[in-house]
Protein backbone atom coordinates (compact mmCIF):
# COMPACT_ATOMS: atom_id res chain seq x y z
CA UNK A 1 0.00 0.00 0.00
CA UNK A 2 0.81 3.57 -0.50
CA UNK A 3 2.06 5.56 2.14
CA UNK A 4 -0.38 8.21 3.18
CA UNK A 5 1.70 10.96 4.06
CA UNK A 6 2.60 12.08 0.50
CA UNK A 7 -1.74 11.87 -0.39
CA UNK A 8 -2.75 14.38 -2.58
CA UNK A 9 -5.04 17.03 -1.22
CA UNK A 10 -8.16 15.16 -3.13
CA UNK A 11 -7.48 11.82 -1.78
CA UNK A 12 -6.51 13.39 2.02
CA UNK A 13 -10.34 14.94 1.77
CA UNK A 14 -11.69 11.71 0.59
CA UNK A 15 -9.94 10.09 3.94
CA UNK A 16 -11.83 12.55 6.27
CA UNK A 17 -14.96 12.26 4.06
CA UNK A 18 -14.82 8.25 5.43
CA UNK A 19 -15.21 9.77 8.94
CA UNK A 20 -18.20 12.00 7.79
CA UNK A 21 -19.93 9.12 6.36
CA UNK A 22 -19.47 6.70 9.31
CA UNK A 23 -20.55 9.46 11.32
CA UNK A 24 -23.81 9.97 9.53
CA UNK A 25 -24.63 6.29 9.74
CA UNK A 26 -23.91 6.27 13.75
CA UNK A 27 -26.39 9.67 13.72
CA UNK A 28 -29.13 7.73 11.75
CA UNK A 29 -28.55 4.86 14.00
CA UNK A 30 -29.69 6.83 17.00
CA UNK A 31 -32.44 8.72 15.20
CA UNK A 32 -33.78 5.19 14.52
CA UNK A 33 -33.29 4.61 17.79
CA UNK A 34 -35.47 7.22 19.35
CA UNK A 35 -37.93 6.43 16.58
CA UNK A 36 -38.14 2.69 17.66
CA UNK A 37 -38.08 4.22 21.59
CA UNK A 38 -40.78 5.52 20.69
CA UNK A 39 -42.85 2.88 18.78
CA UNK A 40 -42.70 4.56 15.20
CA UNK A 41 -41.52 1.38 12.72
CA UNK A 42 -41.47 2.64 10.06
CA UNK A 43 -39.95 5.77 10.88
CA UNK A 44 -37.29 3.44 12.59
CA UNK A 45 -36.88 1.30 9.65
CA UNK A 46 -36.49 4.37 7.26
CA UNK A 47 -33.65 5.90 9.56
CA UNK A 48 -32.19 2.17 10.18
CA UNK A 49 -31.84 1.73 6.27
CA UNK A 50 -30.09 5.52 5.96
CA UNK A 51 -27.53 4.24 8.28
CA UNK A 52 -26.55 1.32 6.22
CA UNK A 53 -26.47 3.35 2.68
CA UNK A 54 -24.00 5.64 4.84
CA UNK A 55 -22.09 3.06 5.68
CA UNK A 56 -22.07 1.71 2.27
CA UNK A 57 -21.26 5.63 1.18
CA UNK A 58 -18.41 5.23 3.78
CA UNK A 59 -17.13 1.59 2.38
CA UNK A 60 -17.72 2.73 -1.25
CA UNK A 61 -14.98 5.66 -0.33
CA UNK A 62 -12.68 3.15 1.51
CA UNK A 63 -12.58 0.86 -1.59
CA UNK A 64 -11.81 3.76 -3.85
CA UNK A 65 -9.07 4.36 -1.96
CA UNK A 66 -7.90 0.38 -2.01
CA UNK A 67 -8.37 0.49 -5.89
CA UNK A 68 -6.03 3.38 -6.24
CA UNK A 69 -3.53 1.32 -3.78
CA UNK A 70 -4.03 3.97 -0.80
CA UNK A 71 -4.48 2.76 2.78
CA UNK A 72 -7.53 3.90 4.12
CA UNK A 73 -7.59 5.57 7.42
CA UNK A 74 -10.59 4.33 9.41
CA UNK A 75 -11.34 6.88 12.36
CA UNK A 76 -13.62 7.91 14.81
CA UNK A 77 -16.93 9.49 14.88
CA UNK A 78 -17.93 13.06 15.37
CA UNK A 79 -20.10 13.74 19.03
CA UNK A 80 -23.64 12.01 18.08
CA UNK A 81 -26.93 13.68 19.18
CA UNK A 82 -29.08 11.17 21.35
CA UNK A 83 -31.60 13.61 22.85
CA UNK A 84 -34.73 14.54 21.25
CA UNK A 85 -38.07 15.74 22.04
CA UNK A 86 -40.01 15.62 19.21
CA UNK A 87 -40.40 14.52 15.54
CA UNK A 88 -39.83 17.38 13.56
CA UNK A 89 -36.51 18.12 15.27
CA UNK A 90 -35.23 14.54 14.01
CA UNK A 91 -35.89 15.24 10.22
CA UNK A 92 -34.56 18.72 10.96
CA UNK A 93 -31.22 17.14 12.20
CA UNK A 94 -30.86 14.84 8.97
CA UNK A 95 -31.57 17.63 6.27
CA UNK A 96 -29.17 19.61 7.83
CA UNK A 97 -26.75 16.75 7.75
CA UNK A 98 -27.49 15.74 4.06
CA UNK A 99 -26.71 19.60 3.69
CA UNK A 100 -23.88 19.83 5.24
CA UNK A 101 -22.13 16.56 3.78
CA UNK A 102 -23.36 18.27 -0.27
CA UNK A 103 -21.16 20.63 0.53
CA UNK A 104 -18.43 18.08 1.25
CA UNK A 105 -19.30 16.19 -1.80
CA UNK A 106 -18.99 19.38 -3.59
CA UNK A 107 -15.78 20.44 -2.47
CA UNK A 108 -14.14 17.43 -2.85
CA UNK A 109 -15.57 17.30 -6.83
CA UNK A 110 -13.71 20.61 -7.34
CA UNK A 111 -10.38 19.38 -5.25
CA UNK A 112 -10.51 16.49 -7.63
CA UNK A 113 -10.98 18.78 -10.71
CA UNK A 114 -8.72 21.47 -9.68
CA UNK A 115 -5.95 18.50 -9.14
CA UNK A 116 -6.54 17.28 -12.59
CA UNK A 117 -7.59 13.49 -10.54
CA UNK A 118 -9.95 12.71 -14.00
CA UNK A 119 -10.33 8.82 -12.27
CA UNK A 120 -11.43 10.86 -8.92
CA UNK A 121 -13.63 13.30 -10.51
CA UNK A 122 -15.44 10.58 -12.54
CA UNK A 123 -16.04 9.03 -8.79
CA UNK A 124 -17.31 11.85 -7.00
CA UNK A 125 -20.17 12.30 -10.16
CA UNK A 126 -22.11 9.61 -8.71
CA UNK A 127 -22.22 11.30 -5.04
CA UNK A 128 -23.17 14.31 -6.31
CA UNK A 129 -26.47 12.88 -7.74
CA UNK A 130 -26.89 10.78 -4.41
CA UNK A 131 -26.91 14.00 -2.59
CA UNK A 132 -29.58 15.51 -4.48
CA UNK A 133 -31.48 12.42 -3.89
CA UNK A 134 -30.42 12.99 -0.02
CA UNK A 135 -31.41 16.38 0.27
CA UNK A 136 -34.81 16.04 -1.47
CA UNK A 137 -36.12 12.86 0.49
CA UNK A 138 -35.06 15.09 3.91
CA UNK A 139 -36.89 17.76 2.76
CA UNK A 140 -39.89 15.98 1.51
CA UNK A 141 -39.89 13.94 4.71
CA UNK A 142 -39.88 17.25 6.84
CA UNK A 143 -42.65 18.58 4.45
CA UNK A 144 -44.82 15.60 5.66
CA UNK A 145 -44.17 15.57 9.46
CA UNK A 146 -44.92 19.44 8.73
CA UNK A 147 -48.24 18.43 7.01
CA UNK A 148 -49.33 16.10 9.82
CA UNK A 149 -49.52 18.59 12.26
CA UNK A 150 -48.26 16.02 14.80
CA UNK A 151 -50.45 13.11 14.28
CA UNK A 152 -47.66 10.83 14.19
CA UNK A 153 -49.87 8.01 12.11
CA UNK A 154 -49.71 10.19 9.03
CA UNK A 155 -46.15 10.04 9.06
CA UNK A 156 -46.07 6.34 9.80
CA UNK A 157 -48.79 5.64 7.27
CA UNK A 158 -47.06 7.87 4.12
CA UNK A 159 -43.79 5.69 5.23
CA UNK A 160 -45.46 2.20 4.84
CA UNK A 161 -47.52 3.45 1.70
CA UNK A 162 -44.57 5.31 -0.04
CA UNK A 163 -40.94 4.54 -1.54
CA UNK A 164 -38.99 7.29 0.17
CA UNK A 165 -35.04 6.41 0.06
CA UNK A 166 -32.84 3.54 -1.49
CA UNK A 167 -35.18 1.17 -3.31
CA UNK A 168 -33.61 -1.30 -4.19
CA UNK A 169 -29.94 0.19 -4.67
CA UNK A 170 -28.54 2.15 -7.69
CA UNK A 171 -26.76 -0.50 -10.11
CA UNK A 172 -24.26 2.25 -11.05
CA UNK A 173 -23.49 2.74 -7.76
CA UNK A 174 -19.58 2.58 -6.85
CA UNK A 175 -18.23 -0.73 -5.14
CA UNK A 176 -18.34 -1.08 -1.22
CA UNK A 177 -15.30 -2.57 0.22
CA UNK A 178 -16.52 -5.90 1.71
CA UNK A 179 -19.88 -5.73 -0.45
CA UNK A 180 -23.17 -3.41 0.52
CA UNK A 181 -25.24 -4.07 3.32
Amino acid sequence: MANTSNLSKFHSALQEQVRYEFTASQQYVALAAWFDGQDLPQLAKHFYRQSLEERNHAMMIVQYLLDNDIQPLISGVDAIRNDFSEVTELIELALRQEKEYTEHIINLAKIARDEDDYRGEQFMQWFLKEQVEEVAQMTTLLNVVGRANGNLFDIENYLARETVGDAGGDPLAPRAAGGAL
